[in-house]
């Protein structure tokens, strides 16, 4: 196991070597920020972003391994334009290729990241583990912010659907059987495509086609899930701004949000979507030192009221053993991350009909 020598940043901006291999392709940092349409505020919080979300998953990205029970094809473009956020991996249990059934469910990953920082290759030691725990999984690129604004990544992730949905049956998985998760941002983005796939109503508020898919579950690791404090009102203000200064979500909010505000209220917040849509099986795991901890309870309460199907696991921390947020996409080899992976196998596999 190689050993990664921490340094703590030093200064208001975290410095980090834009040409490290190990860095390099993880995110966009600067080469999409100028002229992208945003304020000066809001363009330093991405950049700052970017880079302390970096620097923290470099010691981390020393623990990375490639099992060599799975598979990995990579960089497979859903949307042929040569944008790199439309591009997706598949990885595979080889056992599903040596016996080229399709017995394996699907779980189609979209990654976290405040909605401006990453790309799939982030997660790649979370969807490989994902694979070993009997699944194919599916790790989908979208366009991060500012190159994108929500809608728009709704959008990419429905593309990518789309071509799932009709190249899918080329590998040896069972399409009959797709599963969602998502982290952090990526659970909001899950959560709504989610609902989208789902409900004819909201695809048509999102101007979304839906792909055909049947989503049986949706798996979230400490989702983002309330977005009203950051939507703009009619008068282009938001409740996070002031609330939050410096927070990277609320800083983009009113650019991000700004055509969500003009959803119908049926299908713009998460709590409506539960009161009006269809909502499958949902599992969701925090712990009890993520930052957003209150986000995945709120939504397991009004899941709850809808009597709706779900599993929610609040995992308590112990001194001197933090967890804190997505620990189980960020540190997938502790112990804690492999009771959430079963958890996930067994949530799924006991919907499989």
């Amino acid at each position: 196991m190689a050993h990664v020598r921490y340094e703590p940043a030093l200064g208001a901006t975290p410095q980090l070597d834009f040409g490290n291999p190990r860095s390099a392709n993880w995110s966009e940092f600067e080469g999409d920020l100028d002229n992208c349409g945003y304020d000066a505020n809001a363009v330093r919080i991405i950049r700052d972003t970017r880079l302390a979300f970096a620097r923290s998953d470099m010691p981390r990205s020393a623990y990375w391994t490639t099992p060599d029970d799975v598979d990995s094809i990579t960089d497979i473009p859903y949307l042929d334009d040569g944008v790199r956020g439309h591009l997706l991996d598949l990885y595979l249990p080889h056992d599903a290729v040596i016996r080229a059934g399709t017995g394996y469910p699907v779980y189609i990953d979209i990654h976290g990241g405040a909605f401006v920082y990453g790309y799939k290759e982030l997660n790649r030691n979370f969807n490989m583990t994902l694979a070993r725990h009997g699944f194919a999984v599916f790790s989908l690129n979208y366009r991060p912010a500012p190159q994108a604004d929500f809608i728009g990544q709704l959008h990419d992730i429905a593309a990518a659907l789309a071509w799932i949905g009709e190249h899918g049956r080329a590998y040896p998985i069972d399409l009959d059987h797709v599963f969602l998760t998502g982290d952090s941002a990526g659970g909001a983005l899950a959560f709504y495509q989610t609902a989208i796939q789902s409900d004819s109503a909201m695809a048509n508020a999102y101007g979304v086609t839906p792909s055909g898919l049947h989503i049986t579950g949706l798996a979230t690791v400490s989702g983002l899930f309330d977005l009203s404090p950051y939507t703009p009102n009619d008068q282009g203000e938001t409740r996070a701004i002031s609330a939050a200064p410096g927070n990277v979500v609320a800083a983009i909010g009113p650019q991000f949000f700004k055509r969500l505000a003009h959803i119908d209220p049926s299908y713009r917040f998460s709590d409506a979507i539960v009161r009006n849509t269809t909502v499958p099986p949902m599992y969701l795991v925090t712990s009890s030192d993520d930052f957003i901890e209150s986000e995945s309870l709120a939504l397991a309460t009004c899941l709850s009221r809808r009597h709706v199907d779900f599993e929610l696991h609040d995992t308590k921390t112990h001194p001197g053993a933090p967890l804190g947020h997505v620990y189980s996409v960020c540190m997938s080899w502790i112990p804690e991350s492999e009771t959430v992976f079963k958890q996930i196998h067994a949530f799924s596999y006991r919907l499989l009909n």
